[in-house]
């Protein structure tokens, strides 16, 4: 339990990290009216933006895997009913990271 809080913790203070340094430049819109290139700071957004979806979704991904693997190694009859609705799962999971992507390229 200690082990989920310290990820916990830290996860909030990556995300308030990212809201504070991240979420301007992805707000921005059009070039900068004091002549700065912020291009660079756009591709951090989007990198970290990314990376973020990519751990997220590895990490939920591994967790309902683990865990429809783990019940149907307790029950191995009712792999049936357990097997389809962990793909699905899956399948959603996944489709999030690649919205993120898509979402990502489209404020680019």
């Amino acid at each position: 339990m200690k082990t989920l809080y310290r990820i916990g913790k830290t996860l909030a203070g990556l995300f308030g990290a990212y809201m504070v340094l991240v979420m301007p430049a992805m707000a921005a819109e059009g070039a900068a009216t004091d002549g700065s290139d912020k291009s660079w700071l756009k591709m951090l957004a989007a990198g970290i933006t990314i990376a973020a979806a990519a751990i997220g979704g590895a990490a939920a991904q591994g967790r309902a895997s683990s865990s429809a693997l783990e019940a149907i190694g307790r029950n191995p009859s009712a792999q049936n009913k357990i097997f389809v609705p962990m793909i699905v799962a899956l399948a959603l999971i996944e489709s999030l990271v690649i919205y993120a992507l898509v979402v990502v390229f489209a404020k680019m």
